[in-house]
């Protein structure tokens, strides 16, 4: 008898994005800290009792900028906590819901999500499909609709191909500079029991045996118990002003998309999933308001099966009545959530189903969601060469100052060499990013909600860390809005 071994096939390779920074300055603060000490030092060899008065503020800024709390410098700590206090000052982190109003404009939604309006297009297939306008921007999320397959059921070289084949996809997006990001959304709830009920009404007939009856309705009462609502989601923003066909207006901005998502779609085919379609307005519309409250979950469902869903569902009802921001949680209709980032990939080699039972339906209503900034095709090979750069220029700096190289800094250099040579062979290069909000009804039953989450996210190599002061800007960013922290980061400093 000969035994055989299958190879299981691993992947990794993550790594944080570095400058050519020194003491974990970026490139810009390390080129202004070494400005500083040689202006200090020229003023103090011209007016040595200057450096009196000057070395206490300098010393207390060194401090800010270069003693950090996990990971984090203590002046954007500060920085922060400042925004913070002086926004809930002037009541930002609370919103109502005008009942009576005299403007159409008035069924905004809270936060980061206040200028996104919901407008209908045609697939050119005969039928419509929602897009998330950004009235600020002009930036368009369209969502699809997808169904993944299950790896335990599959063979390991299927997953293989199928890792291979989502790799090329997002690999392909480096190419359409009209593509912004891709946010992959996993939405996770107990079946609230209502579609159940609605699909057995409908085939029950009313001179069925009462014994068969009794037994259809016992398995609806005690099936939620067991159930999962799961719904998987694409979302692909597309910035109408980066794009080749240089649309003149909305209309020929939502054309220009159509074109694109046809591609994008059939190439998703070949990724392990099953493409449903475009989510429609109402679609779209229903997601937001079931995330703000949960307790409409199966009443949105039971909606989405009536023909005149449009009218029924519609974009001024997908936002809460009432909002309420805290520094570690985010109060909505009938919810209390919190939300997470990405703090650190795994920093070993994982399996392909390494994240199964991060996303794996609850006892809560969860929402794990991947966003995948692709860099331009054109700029990914300057980018990913700085970054060798820089690690040369790191470990030339620890030799000229006597430092070893801990095992940290010589597997950072290898991913970056490591990037820079998949690049050269045709590799796409996307920055990643992962956020996770939970969903409870009750706030009693919030702590055991967070170590479920953390203990899944241990369980996937991840380490997560909640957006403290960021509640609400998580919570959208996981909602098929469309929403970028890192974008909006960026807007905010301009």
């Amino acid at each position: 008898m000969v035994a055989v071994a299958h190879e299981i096939r691993t992947y990794g390779g993550w790594r944080r994005r570095h400058g050519i920074g020194l003491l974990g300055l970026d490139t810009t603060a390390t080129f202004a800290a070494l400005g500083g000490a040689v202006a200090l030092l020229l003023l103090g060899s011209f007016v040595p009792v200057a450096l009196l008065y000057l070395a206490p503020p300098i010393l207390a800024a060194g401090l800010l900028c270069l003693v950090r709390i996990g990971g984090v410098p203590i002046g954007r700590i500060v920085l922060a906590r400042w925004r913070w206090w002086w926004g809930t000052l002037r009541a930002r982190n609370r919103y109502s819901a005008g009942v009576v109003v005299d403007h159409p404009r008035a069924f905004q939604l809270p936060g980061v999500l206040a200028p996104l309006t919901l407008i209908s297009a045609e697939d050119g297939a005969g039928g419509r499909y929602g897009l998330v306008w950004d009235r600020r921007t002009g930036r368009l999320t369209a969502t699809l609709r997808v169904v993944p397959a299950s790896t335990w059921l599959a063979d390991r070289s299927d997953a293989d191909n199928w890792v291979a084949s989502w790799g090329q996809w997002l690999a392909g997006l480096g190419h359409l500079p009209a593509v912004r990001w891709v946010t992959v959304t996993v939405d996770t709830a107990p079946e609230p029991g209502s579609t159940l009920a609605d699909s057995v009404a409908r085939v029950v007939t009313p001179d069925a045996p009462d014994t068969a009856k009794d037994i259809l309705n016992e398995l609806v009462q005690r099936a939620p118990a067991a159930a999962a609502d799961v719904d998987t989601r694409v979302s692909i923003t597309f910035d109408p002003k980066a794009s080749p066909a240089a649309p003149r207006d909305l209309t020929e901005a939502v054309a220009d998309i159509g074109r694109v998502l046809n591609g994008l779609e059939s190439a998703l085919g070949g990724c392990g999933v099953s493409v449903l379609g475009r989510a429609t307005a109402s679609e779209v519309a229903g997601a937001v308001r079931t995330a703000f409250d949960p307790h409409a979950r199966g009443e949105v469902n039971r909606l989405l099966t009536r023909p005149d869903t449009d009218e029924l569902l519609a974009w001024s009802d997908a936002g809460p009545v009432h909002a309420i921001e805290h520094t570690d949680h985010y109060e909505h209709d009938g919810g209390v959530s919190v939300s997470w980032a990405w703090h650190e990939p795994p920093r070993q080699n994982v399996h392909a189903d390494v994240l199964s039972r991060l996303v794996a339906p609850g006892p809560f209503p969860k929402r794990i969601t991947l966003q995948y900034r692709a860099l331009p095709a054109a700029a990914a090979s300057r980018v990913l060469q700085q970054e060798v750069n820089a690690a040369a220029f790191r470990a030339q700096f620890r030799r000229r100052t006597g430092r070893d190289e801990t095992a940290r800094d010589t597997w950072d250099s290898a991913r970056a060499r490591q990037a820079a040579a998949e690049e050269a062979m045709g590799a796409g290069v996307c920055l990643v990013s992962m956020y996770a909000t939970i969903t409870v009804t009750d706030e009693q039953q919030l702590k055991r909600a967070l170590a479920h989450v953390e203990a899944a996210a241990d369980a996937a190599r991840i380490r997560l860390r909640r957006l403290w002061g960021s509640q609400a800007a998580g919570f959208a960013t996981t909602l098929p809005c469309g929403i970028c922290p890192a974008d909006l980061s960026r807007r905010s400093l301009r």
